[in-house]
């Protein structure tokens, strides 16, 4: 690659926060080139330096807060850190742009869509209003959006996630920028929507010739978009190279593991994260079934006259049946708003079916429910071994006094230490929370487990312990599991079989193995192929 279509460098770049103890430096001395037509990958777990280091290229770090120790970052041939918190913002976003990690939250909720990239034209071209809002729609229709020439006129809640995700990626083009950083712009989204996002930025990318930095901790996804990688830990390069080779012949034993930390493709249910140990799980399937749901349907209301009569209606389920097995993981996939997390409502009793039939084989067994975001779950107010203490007590299994010696049990059936028990919710990390929501699971001893997206939020090696230790668990316990994911490779290693819901119904069941390799339903292939599927 030449120097000439170089567009960023970063060279020996270390930055460092302040904190109660003085300045920590979260980025040691990392170096690397972006090149105009070309994609960068920036690759590692949270607390890495992947965004820290792009938001210093941004200037967008915390003035009072952070600052740069040493390096430089050159954007055609000019430095950045000159007037690093004032003069070079406007050059930055007109140069360089970004699109953040969930546009719900970087989108202003007050504001039209339209609105908001009109604020950033006027921010850095010089265009008549007339012209402005010539250039919105120009740009709606750049990015795929449907009716470009009136979505503008709606607010972030009455977008999609995609369609918000394409807001954001209009704003970053807006003014026409050499430079694109992508920061996490799928990881919230359905694999379908995911696939379009990136394939987007991939054409937008070439049709405007634009260098990009693609940071993500989903290495199937940098795999197929990035032509270089550049692999981060705890703010230090581990490995950096080539795309093929990073992903075919990792020198790192943190790429490596992090390589394993993926779910495979096909085959034996073995510990992620251990490329040593291939020991598969154990489970004893049944051939009776423990939960039988037959033709279940519920319509929703979503809106009422103004005497209160429905005037439109959801059809969320349509003659949704299935059967779980004695000591099985059944896993059920499908975009969002397919009916996943109704039927799991239903089963738990939190939602009414308006017809259908629920069936337990000995008498409703304990069925316990593990939720996408733990933090939301936990309450805030409580140690965890109140959290712990109540849950058993509910459950009707130990009195109050017994609590301690069962919470102690819990505490080490989920690999956590005896003394968080004192803790609160918010002094742990996601992956430790998750553990905790499981934990108070496990406290009732029940027999089902719904586990509801409860690994999407979290990172790649996160995610492998979380799966590990789920997979323990029901070969210890015996106990049967509903898994709900959009995420096919997860679903396929987690479950010895599967259905697809699409628009309420149930349109392909079977084992999970055979679905994947070849799928029956148009729609079903449909979300396989919208699958990244990495170069090894």
């Amino acid at each position: 690659m030449k120097n000439t279509d170089r567009l960023l460098s970063v060279q020996n770049l270390s930055v460092s926060f302040k904190s109660d103890d003085g300045w920590k430096q979260v980025v040691h001395g990392i170096s690397y080139d972006v090149y105009r037509g070309k994609t960068l990958g920036l690759v590692g777990e949270s607390g890495s330096g992947k965004t820290v280091s792009s938001l210093a290229c941004m200037g967008l770090l915390p003035e009072k807060t952070a600052r740069i120790d040493s390096g430089s970052i050159v954007y055609n041939g000019q430095s950045l850190l000159e007037n690093q918190f004032e003069g070079a913002r406007q050059q930055r976003g007109c140069s360089i742009a970004m699109i953040f990690q969930e546009p719900m939250t970087s989108l202003n909720p007050s504001m039209c869509c339209g609105e908001q990239v009109e604020e950033v034209i006027a921010a850095h071209l010089e265009l008549t209003k007339q012209e402005g809002k010539k250039r919105v729609v120009e740009l709606f229709r750049e990015v795929e959006l449907p009716e470009p020439e009136s979505i503008g006129k709606r607010y972030p809640h009455e977008l999609s996630g995609g369609q918000k995700q394409r807001v954001m990626i209009a704003i970053a083009l807006a003014a026409d920028p050499d430079l694109i950083i992508a920061d996490e712009p799928t990881t919230a989204l359905d694999v379908t929507v995911q696939r379009a996002v990136i394939d987007l930025l991939q054409r937008l990318k070439e049709s405007r010739g634009l260098g990009l930095i693609f940071i993500s901790h989903d290495l199937d996804v940098v795999g197929a978009v990035a032509d270089h990688i550049v692999v981060l830990q705890h703010g230090n390069i581990r490995e950096t190279g080539p795309t093929i080779d990073i992903l075919t012949n990792p020198k790192d034993q943190y790429t490596i593991k992090l390589l394993a930390c993926k779910p495979p493709t096909a085959g034996e249910r073995r510990p992620l994260a251990d490329p040593e140990n291939t020991q598969p799980y154990q489970f004893n399937v049944g051939t009776s079934p423990i939960l039988a749901v037959r033709k279940l349907n519920k319509t929703f209301v979503t809106k009422k006259s103004l005497f209160g009569k429905p005037t439109a209606t959801y059809e969320a389920l349509k003659e949704v049946s299935f059967d779980l097995f004695e000591g099985e993981s059944l896993g059920i996939v499908g975009e969002s708003g397919c009916g996943k997390t109704t039927v799991s409502r239903i089963i738990m009793g939190l939602e009414k079916a308006d017809s259908g039939e629920i069936a337990w084989s000995h008498g409703r067994p304990a069925i316990q429910l593990v939720f996408q975001d733990p933090y939301a779950s936990l309450n805030p107010r409580k140690t965890v071994a109140q959290m712990l203490t109540e849950a058993l007590v509910f459950a009707g299994n130990v009195t109050p006094k017994e609590a301690p010696e069962n919470i102690a049990r819990l505490l080490k059936e989920v690999d956590l230490p005896l003394e968080y028990q004192s803790r609160y919710p918010h002094s742990f990390s996601g992956g430790q929370r998750q553990r905790l929501v499981i934990a108070r699971a496990l406290a009732a001893n029940p027999s089902i487990l719904i586990l509801d997206e409860s690994v999407a939020a979290l990172d790649v090696s996160v995610q492998a312990q979380v799966l590990n230790l789920l997979n323990e668990i029901r070969s210890k316990r015996k106990l049967s599991y509903i898994f709900i994911s959009h995420d096919l490779h997860v679903v396929r290693y987690m479950c010895e079989r599967m259905i697809v819901m699409h628009k309420g119904q149930v349109i392909e069941h079977g084992n999970s193995d055979q679905i994947m390799q070849s799928p029956k339903n148009a729609y079903t292939s449909k979300l396989i192929d919208s699958i990244y599927k990495s170069i090894n």
